[in-house]
């Protein structure tokens, strides 16, 4: 029988995992252990409410605990030389992670990185960021840089850890589109993804993605320049089918009954009629699916009875 490393690294690698890979609360269990960095560069201020490391100021106005940057601290490009970048070589940042493979036993043992997106809105602005794709392009690419070697520091001390995977997350979509234009993607994202990428597979690691929206335009992008796990919390949007003719084979998908067409209606044959469906497009015998459930189900609307309903569906599948 195949622990839960295993069975996950069997999974992404397409070798024939002897199960479903899961990620599900207690007490149904999962196969994974994440482990981020304390503090994180990435982190938000507690509650939503203050300024973060890179001096972005949060407001919460309740709906949430995330809250959202109301003030910018790179809102004019005059401001770049004052940035208040954070050390990402305190060691101190990555005790936690030291200890971490131990904490795992034979669980997956994902380390975090960093976005290379949001934490541009974040210290751009949301307008400003959009208008440096065509207004201010080698700028731009300076901060995604200080990111990226940000990134592969990270990646070094995972590695160093005993992390099977690093994950990061960047949503790219809207409900029917990506964000920015694909062109504009591949041009100054693309090939930062590709070098961290790249020196993660070299120190023996697999690459995760969370991104949500509308994302097919450039997953086969992703594909190419080494992604192995996509962690997407929707896929009505894009449809089971599709992304499972697409890309099925191609790259892992590990995803929830999606967030916001299925799980909120409360449907609970609708929810395991998906789960079915899920499998069936998107897994084959030899791996590329992994059955996970949201982490905030209050926040997302989902009913207590269709997370219950949704795991033992996949578990009946195992």
């Amino acid at each position: 029988m195949q622990t839960s490393r295993e069975v996950i690294l069997n999974t992404i690698d397409f070798s024939g995992p002897d199960r479903l890979g899961i990620d599900f609360p207690e007490p149904y269990g999962s196969d994974f252990y994440g482990a981020g960095l304390t503090p994180s560069p990435d982190g938000r201020p507690e509650g939503g409410r203050g300024a973060d490391e890179w001096g972005a100021v949060w407001e919460n106005i309740g709906a949430s605990g995330i809250g959202e940057v109301k003030q910018s601290p790179l809102a004019s490009w005059d401001d770049f030389p004052a940035l208040k970048i954070p050390d990402i070589r305190d060691p101190r940042r990555f005790e936690g992670l030291r200890e971490a493979r131990a904490k795992a036993g034979d669980k997956f043992l994902y380390g975090v990185g960093l976005s290379l997106y949001a934490r541009i809105l974040y210290l751009r602005g949301l307008a400003n960021a959009w208008c440096d794709i065509h207004a201010e392009p080698e700028r731009l690419c300076e901060l995604i840089d200080i990111l990226t070697g940000m990134n592969l520091h990270v990646v070094e001390e995972c590695a160093k850890a005993g992390c099977d995977a690093v994950m990061w997350y960047d949503d790219w979509g809207l409900q029917d589109r990506l964000m920015i234009s694909p062109e504009k993607w591949r041009e100054l994202w693309k090939p930062r993804y590709a070098t961290i990428y790249a020196r993660t597979h070299a120190l023996g690691m697999r690459t995760i993605l969370h991104s949500c929206g509308h994302i097919v335009d450039i997953l086969d992008d992703f594909i190419e320049i080494g992604l192995d796990v996509i962690q997407m919390d929707q896929q009505a949007n894009m449809g089971l089918d599709t992304l499972g003719k697409r890309f099925g084979g191609r790259i892992t998908f590990w995803c929830p009954v999606d967030i916001q067409a299925v799980m909120p209606k409360g449907d609970l044959d609708e929810i395991r009629a998906y789960c079915r469906q899920m499998a069936k497009a998107l897994s084959s015998p030899k791996g590329g699916f992994i059955a996970k459930w949201y982490p905030d189900p209050v926040g997302a609307g989902h009913a207590p009875a269709a997370v219950t309903a949704a795991c033992e569906a996949f578990l009946a599948l195992t």
